[in-house]
């Protein structure tokens, strides 16, 4: 089948981008032997299923790798507590309480998305993706049956490209599927070799090239399907023919990276940095096990006669030697040290926990932590995470749910929105528990201000300066309080003013009864005065 233009530069610029790569995949399969085997197949053509652990003789690092990933799922998107928030840029229109109420009302229907679809597996693969190899991808799609469907690829399938901003954009995926997926999801589109290997063998794999990247023509005013803001072109690798040519109104991949240097594209793991240590730890777990099998079963001095041979060495074994002789049958003295091997082990133990963070991750044995001490541990667990954290809530965060929010949004999916609302910029708040544990600073600081302006009230009216409603709601905001807890703004204020009216009729009633009871003194002293008028005027005329 003749290959069109567009199949022609979508496979040129395949090639390029797997030229690039070629530098990692050694470093991916090197990595990925010792701290992730069940992936270990980046170079190596490994059979699904096989044994993969062969060359592995301790498994402390692949056991970081399992912490700092469940850690990191802990952190960032745990399941069973929120972890994002939606907000408006605008803060007049964000202290709206409808749009408060909007937007926690979205916000729920987006954990429902969440809980109701494969996310929280697929993103615990991403994370051991993120720590092994420093770079992963996840796939987000629309699907007729789920509305939303998560797929973490595996490194190997993924070639990637930056824009001028240092975002990737660009992403080609080359990857396996059976001639009968292929055409359940292709149809007629696909050419007379899947179609015959599909009558022969449908479970028998074909080659399949996905490639997204920015649309050269889009133009925003036209919005048909045919001009998305990224194509989307699906091609049989092996001539290629084109399956589909569609597109996408959000880049459909979310592709971070742990860290990165500057002239990079791919990124780097901590995996990375414990490869040298990781690697020793090996050879010496396989010589120190060498080394105690000497001592358990040591090599034996056998004298040169007199011994009818093979030597049994099994418990209750005979060996019968000539009578008369002194010699004996003696185990070889190798000098080995099995505690100095075990030392010098635990040191490289040491060092790989501290390149995964195992010991400020992991709960320390002792007494019950103080609510101090936990907060100082978040803190500790901020710094270590801190950098790591950005460039994940820029490269994983934030585009996973721009992406979520825009497919729920064309499937009305969310509430309806006010329409003083049309036309607002969103804009995306982390409260997982490490962005908790990063605003505690504030909230202390917060507090120690309050009880510094405690102390001087005394001797100055400071708090005239404070305004306690916006506190009110800083506070709810930093402790992560639901809008639903909280009396709308115009229920406070006529909630006030019923309090003032209410106080304002008492004391007029209470300024009444003052009148009425000044009234009642003054009565006696009205009706004696005539009487005294008339003794004083009679004692005048005397």
């Amino acid at each position: 089948m003749a290959r069109t233009d567009l199949s022609k530069g979508i496979l040129s610029r395949y090639e390029r981008l797997e030229g690039q790569r070629q530098n990692w995949e050694t470093h991916w399969q090197e990595v990925a032997d010792y701290m992730q085997p069940r992936k270990a197949d980046v170079t190596k053509q490994r059979a699904r299923g096989d044994k993969r652990m062969e060359q592995v003789f301790d498994s402390s690092p692949i056991q970081a790798v399992e912490l700092l990933a469940a850690s990191l799922h802990g952190m960032l998107t745990n399941p069973s507590t929120p972890w994002f928030t939606l907000r408006f840029k605008d803060e007049d229109i964000d202290n709206e309480d409808e749009a408060k109420l909007w937007l926690e009302a979205s916000t729920d229907a987006m954990y429902t998305a969440f809980n109701r679809s494969n996310f929280q597996q697929e993103i615990f693969e991403l994370y051991h993706d993120l720590i092994t190899f420093g770079t992963a991808c996840m796939f987000i799609e629309e699907d007729d049956d789920d509305i939303i469907k998560f797929s973490t690829r595996h490194i190997d399938e993924v070639y990637i490209a930056e824009n001028d901003k240092g975002r990737i954009d660009t992403v080609f995926r080359r990857f396996h599927i059976s001639a009968r997926a292929a055409m359940q999801k292709f149809g007629d589109a696909t050419s007379t070799d899947i179609k015959s290997i599909f009558k022969k063998d449908p479970y028998q794999e074909v080659e399949i090239l996905h490639a997204v990247y920015p649309r050269s023509d889009f133009n925003p005013k036209k919005k048909d399907k045919s001009n998305m803001p990224f194509e989307s072109v699906y091609l049989e690798f092996k001539n290629a023919n084109e399956l589909s040519v569609s597109g996408f109104r959000e880049f459909p991949f979310v592709v971070p990276r742990y860290l990165k240097a500057s002239n990079e594209i791919y990124g780097r793991s901590p995996a990375m940095t414990a490869l040298p240590d990781v690697k020793m730890l090996n050879e010496m777990s396989k010589t120190t096990i060498k080394a105690a099998q000497k001592q358990v079963d040591p090599p034996l001095l056998v004298p040169d006669d007199g011994f009818l041979l093979p030597v049994r060495t099994v418990p209750g074994g005979l060996n019968f030697y000539r009578s008369g002789t002194r010699d004996r049958i003696e185990p070889l003295n190798i000098g080995a040290n099995n505690p100095l091997g075990l030392n010098m082990e635990e040191q490289r133990r040491d060092s790989i926990r501290a390149v995964f963070y195992v010991n400020q991750l992991m709960m320390q044995d002792g007494p019950q932590m103080t609510a101090t001490e936990v907060i100082q541990r978040n803190e500790e667990k901020m710094r270590l995470l801190g950098p790591v954290l950005g460039r994940l809530q820029s490269e994983l965060l934030k585009p996973l749910i721009d992406r979520v929010f825009a497919i729920l949004l064309r499937n009305d999916m969310l509430p309806p929105a006010p329409e003083f609302l049309s036309g607002r910029d969103i804009e995306i708040e982390y409260v997982s528990p490490l962005a908790k544990a990063q605003k505690s600073s504030e909230l202390q600081s917060i507090m120690r201000a309050i009880e510094i302006l405690g102390s001087m009230q005394n001797i100055a009216p400071v708090f005239d300066y404070v305004n306690f409603d916006n506190l009110v709601k800083h506070l709810a905001d930093i402790v992560g309080m639901p809008q639903k807890l909280l009396k709308s703004q115009n229920q406070v204020n006529a909630e006030r003013e019923q309090a003032a009216a209410q106080a304002a009729e008492q004391q007029q009633m209470a300024q009444m009864q003052q009148v009425a009871q000044a009234g009642g003194d003054i009565a006696p002293l009205a009706k004696a005065l005539p009487e005294e008028a008339k003794a004083l005027a009679n004692s005048e005329v005397e």
